[in-house]
């Protein structure tokens, strides 16, 4: 053994333990993957955390999952990339700085643009680094050296080049369209990154007079405030009621605008009267009709979501006054027919939640129906895979509908479009240089840059492909892309997901990465979204700092599977802190038992399994339960399972081999036999640091800082190989497994009666086939079902005890424990009529099942031995219950 157990604390402390091993990993250069043209890599781009903020529980899962695929890989072999970043946030990264510049009382554009970005710089570069400090708290082995950032000189260039590309191929084209504006962030946003929240809120029914009659057409609104931007009534053509007033006129009251009254099939006709009012400036399907009847467009906003001076004597008002205003205008005019309640869907800005307001704008837009056919091609076929797989058509249904994006955005801060204008000459110049010196068409130096940005998702869409150096031909490019998976919220499949895909095969005719992980939301324990309103954030800062980063890491990912949203309480944390704390105890006993015994390695360190002299029972079942649990872990992590893989770690170590396999070698090591003393040593390590392997891409800190106890090969666990599976042996499993079946039996029937634990109960183990091989458990049955071992018989054949007796059925045995004055005799009965009634459900169960022609004909042939089996299984059972349910009727 490399250490003695009396080195070890006595219990976990992650806070002595997890910052001094991430620094010893990042120095010896654990992270960084070396280009190696024989062998497959495997590569994850990290999606970039925004720099304006604390990472929170979303961070810390991405983190979990990402580094968890990581590992296993690297230690499977690969050479493992996995390429860290972080993004400007665009909308949000201006937002925090121009919030600081009006603490101070100034604004942006007392700054000018110049300065403005200067301070932006300053604070991105001064909270770049908390973001890695964060992810490293966390356990990412991520390569540091390879770090980037959107607004890196690469990444820039690498948009630039984007851009021009598309705009000389036409893809990309400036227009006036009908935009959603966020009156509080000043700028246009795309359909993605729009909310839509139920409000109540009321519907106002107006009327407009029709001209040259006494008549009147009402309309409903949910915004009265925008009938000063009307210029037209439309009505369904097929309805009937207004079929005589089409082509006709109506008045706009307070303002005296004529209105033209057109038919139109996106009118509803069930809507409020049938009629709608058309804003053809402040409403896309009203755009639509506009465009349709020529009707002008009359823009009644301000930028800033004021009125304009269109809005007639309500101009300069907010929007909230002047909807007040021209309500009660309406009602003292006459105009105003009803308020009724009315709850309706709202938009909002996904930043700030301010009310998105509709407007015609001209902007920058890509065109989507080229890019889209050959990314809803790459995800129908699995080229791209999705994960979970019910996402694959919800991609598709989106992106057959999907408009064009429009890509500029009303700000300063961000990747400003690289498009140019001469003042001279009127030309339009696109470039992928970071500036422009002269007119390429006349030579004129009077040229300015379009004022706005691109969208922060343009630069995002080029990530798996900016970062590894594109648009130049990188060493780093031709081997890592297209990268192995991207792992991301599902609430960005849109937004990015999407975009990756068609940007990566435009540009690199492949697909940017093969397989999609999509991870669910973190909620608190009562499912509830998190947030400081509510005041129930848990800070992954302050959980690792008090529980650890394996903790919380372990408790995220076996909380919920891929694509669902999840519960996550402190308790939950707390638990897999005990876990890990368990992990230590139990390397602490191992370390005990062995200290000063000669454990066999293989040549280059590794230990050994223990050879088949003087392996007991539970030796072979303990071997065998690990070689099953690396076949089953490895398969759910390629199949992405990894919170099943991560639960069936919890219950291999924590109850096979803590709970099970270590409590059976106490009584070996107690005896004195000295090849299975042997073995059991041999098997306690071999299994320990197998399962310490296994369960390092979870948990790597305590797996690195106990495995340092243990004979290994190589300097980390975080380089060691990954564990095969041996040969598995079903039969040690099955006999073991009856054993600990016996021992939980009777420890429930001893807390159910409440026999105090230092109290030995007497037992007698009916056990057919299997009375050699319960004998020789007799030591253990009786150690930890708390058994007196002379009063424990095991026999092949005998009848139940005549006096008081508990019967337990466990497969063909039986078990009988006569406790005399503990037992309730009725309350033994209704238990065994409970488990009569169970066993004639699953008679019954079966016989349907195999009754069923299609099942017996078309199953595989085992399938259907397997039934047979448990239907004769039940029978017995049945009958051994009956006669126990008999002999208690004559006590």
């Amino acid at each position: 053994m490399q250490i003695s157990e009396k080195e070890m604390a006595k219990a976990y402390d992650p806070r002595a333990v997890e910052a001094r091993w991430y620094d010893w990993w990042d120095k010896h250069g654990y992270f960084t993957p070396k280009i190696d043209p024989t062998r497959k890599p495997f590569t994850i781009i990290m999606p970039p955390p925004n720099v304006t903020g604390e990472l929170h529980m979303g961070h810390a899962l991405f983190v979990t999952v990402e580094d968890i695929l990581t590992r296993w890989r690297r230690m499977q072999g690969y050479p493992t990339l996995w390429l860290p970043g972080a993004d400007h946030a665009g909308i949000a990264g201006q937002w925090v700085v121009e919030k600081e510049l009006a603490a101070e009382g100034l604004t942006r554009h007392d700054l000018g643009r110049e300065k403005f970005l200067e301070r932006t710089w300053d604070w991105m570069n001064r909270y770049r680094g908390r973001i890695r400090e964060q992810l490293r708290i966390l356990g990412a082995s991520c390569d540091w050296s390879r770090f980037k950032f959107t607004m890196d000189p690469e990444p820039s260039r690498a948009v630039r080049t984007a851009f021009k590309r598309l705009y000389d191929e036409g893809l990309i084209y400036r227009g006036k369209r009908m935009i959603n504006w966020c009156p509080r962030c000043m700028t246009a946003l795309s359909d993605l990154e729009v909310d839509h929240e139920e409000v109540k809120s009321h519907l106002w029914t107006l009327r407009y007079p029709i001209d040259g009659t006494d008549q009147f057409i009402e309309v409903a609104t949910t915004r009265p405030e925008t009938m000063l931007g009307d210029t037209a009534v439309a009505v369904h053509p097929d309805d009937e009621r207004y079929r005589g007033i089409v082509g006709r006129t109506a008045t706009l009251p307070i303002i005296g605008r004529k209105l033209q009254i057109v038919a139109d099939e996106l009118v509803d006709p069930e809507f409020g009267s049938g009629a709608v009012k058309v804003t053809p400036a402040h409403d896309p399907t009203d755009f639509e009709i506009g465009q349709k009847h020529n009707l002008p467009a009359v823009n009644i906003l301000n930028l800033n979501g004021t009125l304009n001076e269109n809005a007639g004597p309500f101009a300069g008002q907010t929007i909230q006054e002047a909807r007040r205003n021209v309500v009660r205008r309406l009602e003292e005019e006459g105009f105003l027919v009803r308020v009724e309640d009315y709850t309706h869907s709202v938009a909002v800005c996904d930043r700030c939640e301010s009310v998105i307001e509709p407007i015609i704008s001209e902007q920058w837009f890509l065109r989507m129906d080229t890019l889209n056919k050959p990314a809803l091609e790459a995800v129908r076929n699995e080229i791209v895979r999705m994960i979970p797989d019910r996402f694959k058509q919800i991609y598709i249904n989106w992106v057959e509908n999907e408009h064009d994006w429009c890509i500029s955005r009303q700000l300063w801060w961000g990747h400003r479009i690289p498009i140019w204008y001469c003042r001279d000459c009127g030309h339009t110049m696109a470039t992928d240089q970071e500036t422009l010196e002269r007119c390429e068409k006349c030579g004129s130096t009077h040229i300015e840059q379009d004022p706005d940005v691109l969208d922060t998702w343009f630069s995002s869409a080029l990530w798996p492909m900016s970062t590894l150096g594109w648009p130049d031909d990188t060493d780093d490019l031709r081997y890592f892309y297209p990268t192995s998976v991207m792992e991301t919220g599902y609430d960005i499949i849109f937004l990015w997901v999407h975009r990756m895909i068609f940007m990566g095969l435009h540009f690199m005719g492949e697909v940017p990465f093969f397989d999609v992980y999509f991870h669910g939301t973190v909620r608190d324990e009562k499912g509830q979204r998190m947030s400081k309103t509510k005041g129930n954030v848990l800070d992954p800062t302050e959980i690792t700092e008090q529980y650890g980063s394996d903790a919380l890491r372990f408790a995220l990912i076996t909380s919920a599977p891929a694509g669902s949203d999840m519960k996550l309480g402190i308790q939950r944390v707390e638990a897999m802190r005990n876990f890990a704390n368990k992990i230590w105890n139990a390397t602490r006993y191992v370390i005990r038992a062995c200290e000063d015994s000669q454990i066999e390695t293989s040549p280059d360190g590794d230990p050994l399994p223990t050879s088949s002299e003087g392996a007991t029972l539970a030796d072979k079942w303990i071997i065998s339960r690990l070689h099953r649990t690396i076949r089953d872990v490895t398969n759910m992590m390629e199949r992405y399972q990894l919170h099943e893989a991560g639960r069936r770690l919890y219950d291999f170590i924590w109850s096979e081999y803590c709970d099970w396999y270590i409590e059976s070698t106490k009584v070996v090591l107690a005896g004195d036999n000295e090849p299975a003393k042997r073995a059991a040593r041999q098997t306690l390590v071999y299994v320990l640091e197998r399962a310490l392997r296994l369960l390092h891409p979870y948990m790597p800190f305590v797996t690195e800082e106990l495995w340092h106890y243990l004979p290994h090969k190589g300097e980390s666990i975080m380089i060691a190989n990954w564990p095969e599976g041996g040969d598995t042996d079903s039969e040690a499993e099955r006999q073991y497994e009856l054993v600990t079946n016996i021992i939980r039996a009777i420890r429930n029937v001893r807390a159910e009666r409440d026999v105090p634990t230092n109290r030995l109960v007497s037992a007698m183990i009916i056990a057919g086939n299997d009375t050699n091989i319960l004998q020789e458990q007799a030591p253990i049955i009786s150690r930890l079902a708390r058994v007196d071992q002379s009063q424990l018989r095991i026999e092949a054949e005998g009848d139940m005890p005549s006096e008081d007796v508990v019967a337990l059925v466990i497969g063909n045995t039986r078990v009988y424990l006569p406790l005399t004055g503990l037992i309730d005799i009725e309350e033994e009965r209704k238990r065994l009529n409970q488990e009569r009634d169970k066993t004639l459900a699953e008679i019954e169960r079966v016989r349907n099942l195999l009754s069923n022609e299609q099942f017996t004909s078309r199953a595989p042939e085992h399938v259907v031995q397997r039934e047979r089996d448990k239907l004769m299984a039940a029978e017995e059972r049945l009958r051994t219950l009956d006669e126990h349910i008999q002999r208690l009727g004559k006590s």
